[in-house]
């Protein structure tokens, strides 16, 4: 996935989770990574704190949407 479009994907998701009010548990792993795919946008790609955090901060990214997708489709069935 393109890194532009998941920190795109990670922040909309963090916003609605806050409209939503989700779980604090929820909103904070949102929070993280989308505090972290800003902070390494701004770094060249091929900065060592780029290629140090970069992998585990799209997985972790990866992990918490799928958290927000899966919460959110529990929430519907729930309604």
């Amino acid at each position: 996935m393109d890194l532009r479009h998941l920190r795109r994907e990670t922040r909309t998701a963090l916003e609605l989770a806050i409209v939503e009010l989700a779980p604090n548990d929820l909103i904070d792993r949102l929070a993280v990574v989308a505090g972290l795919l800003e902070a390494l946008a701004e770094l060249p790609p091929d900065s060592a704190p780029a290629i140090a955090l970069g992998p585990a901060t799209i997985d972790r990214a990866g992990d918490a949407l799928a958290a927000w997708h899966a919460w959110i489709e529990h929430r519907k069935r729930r309604a």
